[in-house]
């Protein structure tokens, strides 16, 4: 297990190396050739994948820890397969070269895209919070934090793109469809 100052170290390290990631190298690509190249993609890629392994640092022998309430369990258990489920649809049907951000040829509004802008990254996240359900700790809430923190940048740098494509378009997507959620009707309720 690592102590609380080497966790967070790495994972200020890695916020930061998301940061130059998203808003240097993939936002230069969107800027320039209107998509992301190979590298940029790949770099993205290794982000999220080092963000995955940020978990194994803390990662107990008996996991699914043996102490965890079945209820619990199986709601942990229903998240991971909802978010699980639904992120593959989505990716499925919003195809691979567009969800790696190497086609953007149209603005995606139907489905899921209805209700939210960034379904993915929504589905993804309840698989997060299911995963770290199962074994409950500082690190895997750092690690549902830390997941967070880089899907919103990720997102900003996307969402400066699509507005740079689709002008108007995109900003009236905005104003009907939230970025993450909406809670009740959008007349009185802030959107996230």
């Amino acid at each position: 297990m690592l102590s609380l100052a080497i966790y967070l170290t790495l994972a200020t390290a890695l916020v930061g190396l998301s940061f130059v990631v998203f808003r240097k190298f993939v936002r230069q690509d969107y800027l320039r050739v209107g998509r992301l190249s190979t590298r940029s993609a790949l770099l993205e890629t290794a982000v999220f994948v080092l963000w995955g392994v940020f978990t194994w640092f803390d990662l107990p022998a008996e996991w699914p820890s043996p102490w965890i309430d079945p209820l619990l369990r199986s709601l942990a258990l229903v998240l991971i397969l909802i978010g699980l489920l639904g992120l593959f649809v989505t990716m499925a049907s919003f195809g691979l070269r567009r969800a790696l951000g190497q086609q953007v040829d149209e603005l995606k509004q139907l489905g899921l895209y209805a209700r939210s802008r960034n379904p993915q990254i929504l589905l993804c996240g309840l698989a997060v919070v299911g995963y770290s359900l199962l074994w409950p700790s500082w690190h895997t809430a750092g690690w549902v934090l830390l997941y967070a923190i880089l899907a919103h940048l990720m997102v900003v740098t996307e969402e400066e793109h699509l507005r740079a494509k689709f002008g108007a378009d995109y900003d009236d997507y905005c104003r009907r469809v939230p970025r993450y959620l909406s809670f009740g009707r959008r007349s009185d309720v802030a959107v996230l």
